[in-house]
């Protein structure tokens, strides 16, 4: 057993079994399946690691369920990080059967390189928004595609043409007297969905007196981590590192809880390289959340912009258990002049976006999201509030899906609209 394979090995033979994690498992919640839970996870890992488990789909299918949303990490009396043991077993496994063709193109090609994922997003944009997908969907034509693909395509109401890229050379990003120099980190769902939330947040970020300099990044390398796939990821982060070094900015700023909880992992995914853990290990220090810089630069009220009216939040598990970031937002939203804030239930429990979760597991996600709208109708928010492009897809599909008005926005977009 290889260095990487033991330190696995010891972390998985730490848990003791004691079953805690079922009460704070969303997927164990609905299955009631002990391969789901963290126990199970762990379990299974020794075993593959003990050469006593196969690759069997008993193996695959629980691994690939979980939300790696760290419920249990965070109520694990022995602290096992059941999120990494569940990371490598998915590249053990990938290692040993293969991964999708499709899938190593996208995270080897296409997720490095915004230019070269662009035409292909746009593609889709044109059949979503065209109505060629709804037609599909109707139809029945996706769901030959997979079971659930005819559901999935109503997640997204419509796809934006243009990206922020391609709209960020019309704003002005150089305030006068700036002493403070930024990089934006630009995240993958905010530059092809939700272009709007990183204007929004430039906007904000030039107002309280930043230059902000629009890195020329790729995808942070979370979605290939997260599918176990080690290699894409490290590639993508060496990329990322090696840009951010060129530009020398004070911080290095992105709206994206995903983004900046990866980042700050870097150093992680360069044990075996000193010299590349130790650059890694300095971009960290200057890595943080939009919340996160904008503690104590809240700007006064805008005139002409009252508000008054409830707002809650929800919490992405990459910025409440992987950074610990929950009262910098709400100082930030309780500081908004007419703001009303109502803490929502259960704030921190996954929404059940979980990056493609939704995508891959579709009934899952669902059963994750109803419960997430029964506590959002318990505020009477009028708003809420979120910090990661996939909890803001989801939680605006389940919004509409249940018949509720309230508007789900990215934190930044209610900054600029009320201060």
């Amino acid at each position: 057993m290889d260095e990487a394979l033991k330190a696995i090995y010891d972390e998985v033979s730490k848990c003791n079994r004691c079953g805690f994690c079922q009460a704070h498992c969303p997927i164990f919640d609905l299955t009631g399946d002990e391969r789901n839970v963290a126990r199970g996870h762990n379990v299974h890992v020794r075993k593959l690691l003990e050469g006593a488990l196969e690759m069997g789909e008993d193996f695959k299918d629980p691994l690939f369920e979980c939300l790696l949303c760290k419920a249990c990490v965070a109520n694990c009396f022995p602290g096992v990080r059941t999120d990494r043991n569940v990371i490598a077993g998915r590249a053990e496994y990938i290692k040993r059967v293969g991964q999708p063709r499709l899938m190593r193109f996208l995270f080897h090609r296409l997720l490095p390189d915004h230019a070269k994922l662009a035409p292909y997003v746009r593609l889709a944009a044109v059949g979503k928004n065209s109505g060629a997908t709804r037609l599909a969907r109707a139809m029945g034509i996706l769901s030959w595609f997979g079971k659930d693909l005819d559901k999935v395509e109503g997640i997204l109401e419509n796809l934006p043409t243009s990206f922020f890229r391609e709209r960020a050379s019309r704003l002005n990003l150089e305030p006068p007297h700036s002493k403070l120099r930024l990089a934006y980190f630009v995240g993958c769902g905010f530059n092809f969905v939700l272009p709007q939330v990183s204007e929004a947040t430039l906007e904000v970020l030039v107002r309280v007196g930043a230059s902000v300099h629009v890195a020329d990044n790729g995808c942070c390398g979370l979605p290939a981590h997260g599918y176990g796939d080690l290699e894409a990821a490290r590639k993508m982060a060496l990329k990322n590192l090696e840009i951010l070094e060129k530009i020398d900015a004070d911080v290095v700023v992105t709206d994206c809880g995903s983004c900046s909880a990866f980042l700050k992992e870097y150093p992680e995914l360069f044990v075996d390289d000193p010299a590349l853990r130790e650059r890694a290990q300095k971009l960290v220090k200057k890595v943080q959340e939009f919340s996160e810089f904008m503690q104590g630069r809240l700007p006064g009220a805008a005139p002409g912009h009252p508000f008054s009216g409830k707002v809650t939040y929800h919490d992405p598990c990459h910025m409440s258990r992987y950074q610990g970031i929950t009262k910098e937002p709400r100082n930030l939203l309780k500081g908004i002049p007419g703001v009303s804030y109502v803490e929502l239930p259960e704030a921190d429990r996954c929404c059940g976006a979980a990056g493609s979760y939704n995508i891959m597991h579709y009934e899952q996600s669902m059963k994750v999201l109803d419960r997430k709208m029964e506590m959002l109708k318990k505020t009477g928010a009028d708003i809420l509030a979120t910090e990661c492009p996939g909890c803001l897809i989801q939680l605006s599909y389940g919004a509409r899906r249940a018949g509720l008005g309230t508007r789900v926005v990215h934190l930044s977009e209610l900054m600029r609209e009320m201060i």
